[in-house]
């Protein structure tokens, strides 16, 4: 192995260098964690060769068909990280309520929230998945975790990540000093930096969204899809629509290649799809580490003050310039 390779266990240590007051407890959450992902990793890639793919006959606090592939996430990360002594309390997509730390562990001062695996309902069709998470500082002093804990607004986000299950996993997480990524090699069972410092371009040439969805938005976002869709050389349009269905691989080709996700409320749901705390402001402090922008339609995601832990929001996000444009539209000025 060449001098030079970064192995994401490398670079967390170095970041925690630059900290001189450091304990390590924060970079062994993010380690701990890696571990959990590596397991999930191995039973999505011969998840066709094993009796984990498909329904459990369950449904989720939201009212979605539980996956087994989305079970087994859940309960590989809860495990990966409930005995160690770094987490005060959890909470998952999955779970109604927040996860505690069993009374026989010693408990921490953070706070982890996640999606274990996102896009699930693509598992069968062998689409790209993923898993989200996001790392706070606890609030309370003592004692077991709270759901205030867990419900405090992104911007307190100390950490945030996301991992694609695609061609090939990859990791891109940020502790507020930039976006970084990193490619699992399978062959020695390391994360290796592959993409250090990722800045999502200006202004991109693709835009992301359900248009099966079209006739039940406001004018206001169908006139923004209208406008990328019309030609005009000085702006590089008209746009290409890119739509996979699964958040992660939504976001990590905006993140790479620029332009705008968006997955706005409409007519039946004013409040959209997506959830704050697990998807929204985690991927809304990587866009922003990376140069970009993600509001609600007139706010900034990681300013929005939570009412509940699972709690919706309509979401705008990707390369600054374009996430502008359509705040122009969504709000009438444009």
């Amino acid at each position: 192995m060449s001098s030079n390779v970064i192995t994401l266990e490398r670079h967390i240590i170095e970041n925690e260098r630059k900290h001189p007051g450091a304990t390590g407890n924060f970079s062994a959450v993010l380690r701990d964690l890696t571990l959990a992902i590596k397991i999930i990793w191995r039973e999505v890639s011969k998840a066709g060769l094993v009796n984990i793919l498909g329904l459990t006959g369950n449904e989720n606090v939201h009212g979605e068909a539980v996956k087994k592939l989305d079970i087994f996430a859940d309960k590989t990360i809860f495990k990966a990280m409930d005995h160690v002594g770094h987490l005060s309390v959890m909470a998952s997509e999955e779970n109604v309520d927040v996860l505690q730390i069993p009374e026989i562990y010693p408990r921490g001062k953070y706070v982890l929230l996640y999606d274990p695996l996102d896009g699930s309902s693509n598992i069968d069709a062998n689409v790209s998945i993923g898993t989200i998470f996001s790392i706070y500082r606890r609030l309370s002093l003592n004692g077991p975790g709270t759901l205030a804990d867990c419900m405090q607004p992104g911007y307190k986000q100390i950490a945030a990540g996301y991992v694609v299950y695609g061609s090939s996993t990859m990791l891109v997480y940020t502790t507020g000093d930039g976006v970084h990524g990193f490619t699992l090699d399978p062959s020695i069972g390391e994360f290796l930096l592959s993409h250090e410092d990722i800045r999502i371009p200006k202004r991109g040439k693709i835009y992301s969204v359900n248009e099966g969805n079209y006739r039940y938005w406001d004018d206001g976002v169908k006139k923004y899809i209208k406008y990328l869709q019309e030609e005009d050389n000085d702006t590089s349009r008209p746009y290409s629509g890119r739509y996979i269905g699964s958040l992660v691989a939504d976001f990590h080709r905006t993140l790479l290649y620029g332009g705008i996700f968006l997955y706005p409320g409409d007519s039946r749901n004013r409040n959209g799809k997506l959830r704050l705390m697990y998807e929204a402001n985690p991927l809304a402090l990587l866009a922003e580490q990376a140069g970009g922008r993600a509001i609600d339609g007139t706010r900034r995601i990681l300013d929005v003050i939570p009412a509940s832990l699972h709690q919706r929001t309509p979401f705008f996000i990707g390369s600054k310039e374009d996430v502008t444009i359509c705040e122009a539209f969504l709000t009438g000025k444009q």
